[in-house]
C-alpha cells in the first residue's frame, strides 16, 4: 500500500530549490520507488529546461524490466500507467514485490556513518553538509543519521527521512514516541496505514503530547485496556484526551 509522500508534496508545492530539483532529476536522491517516479515525472514540467531534460534522460535510463514490474503493481495510478504507455512501456504480467527499492540510483555511495565515533561526531559531519547533501543523507544514510535528521528543523529534511527506502517499522515506532519531532512528522506517520497497523506505533502516537489531538482521539479507540488506563491518568497528554480515555475506562468497567 502506497502511503503519504511528504517529499513529493514539497515538489508539488514548488518549495524545492533548483539544486535539490537537479539532484532529484539526476536520479541521485533515490527515495522509495513510487516517490522517485512521481518526482521525475513531475520534473518533466519544471520551469527550468535543463532540469526537464535531465529528468527525461533519467527516466530513460531506468531499466525497462524494473519499470514494467513496478507498473504492474495494483496501487500504481492509471495516470502513471498511461504516461508510460505513451512511451511504449506497459506493465509486466508479474508485479514487483519490493516496493521500497528506488528504480534508479545514479549516486549509490552510502552516506558514511561511523558508529565508533558516536552520535556527536555524526552530528558534526551533518552540520558541515550542504542542504542537498543532508537531504541525501536523510534518504540514503544509516539508522543513526535518520535518528538525528528526523528532528531537523527544516521540514523537508525531516520529511525525507520518512521517504527513505531503508526506514524500518521499528524506527517509525521510535519516531512516534519522540516529543522532539514536528507535528508534521507525527501526522504523516498517523496517516500511513501500513505503519499504524503496528500497535507500538498507535500507542506511541496516542501517548505523544505533540500528536494533534484529533489524531490521538481517533487512535485511542484501538488501545488495549492497560494502555487506555495509563492514558487516563497521564498528565503529559492534553486534558481532553485524558478525559476521553477516562470515560472509556469507566464505560468498560461498567459493562464488565
Amino acid at each position: 500500500m502506497i502511503g503519504p509522500t511528504p517529499l513529493l508534496d514539497f515538489f508539488k508545492r514548488g518549495e524545492v530549490a533548483r539544486d535539490v530539483r537537479m539532484v532529484a532529476a539526476e536520479g541521485a536522491l533515490s527515495p522509495r520507488a513510487h516517490e522517485q517516479l512521481a518526482i521525475l515525472v513531475l520534473l518533466l514540467e519544471d520551469p527550468d529546461p535543463e532540469i526537464r531534460r535531465t529528468a527525461d534522460d533519467t527516466l530513460g535510463r531506468i531499466p525497462v524490466e524494473a519499470l514494467q514490474a513496478f507498473l504492474a503493481r495494483s496501487d500504481v495510478s492509471i495516470d502513471l500507467r498511461e504516461f508510460f504507455a505513451d512511451r511504449g512501456i506497459f506493465p509486466s504480467e508479474i508485479p514487483a514485490i519490493e516496493i521500497d527499492t528506488p528504480l534508479i540510483d545514479t549516486d549509490p555511495v552510502e552516506v558514511p556513518d561511523d558508529v565508533q565515533e558516536g552520535q556527536e561526531s555524526v552530528m558534526q559531519k551533518l552540520a558541515m553538509m550542504t542542504f542537498p547533501q543532508r537531504l541525501k543523507a536523510a534518504v540514503k544514510g544509516t539508522k543513526e543519521t535518520r535518528s538525528i535528521l528526523i528532528r531537523d528543523p527544516n521540514k523537508m529534511i525531516s520529511a525525507a527521512v520518512l521517504s527513505s527506502p531503508k526506514l524500518t517499522e521499528t524506527e517509525v515506532e521510535g519516531f512516534a514516541r519522540m516529543t522532539s519531532v514536528s507535528e508534521d512528522i507525527l501526522r504523516t506517520i498517523a496517516h500511513n496505514r501500513a505503519w499504524t497497523k503496528r500497535y507500538g506505533v498507535v500507542v506511541g502516537l496516542t501517548k505523544n503530547p505533540k500528536t494533534p489531538l484529533a489524531l490521538s482521539l481517533n487512535l485511542m479507540s484501538r488501545l488495549h485496556d492497560r494502555d487506555l488506563q495509563q492514558l487516563s491518568v497521564d498528565r503529559n497528554v492534553p486534558e481532553p484526551l485524558r478525559i476521553a480515555a477516562r470515560k472509556r475506562v469507566i464505560g468498560g468497567a461498567s459493562k464488565g
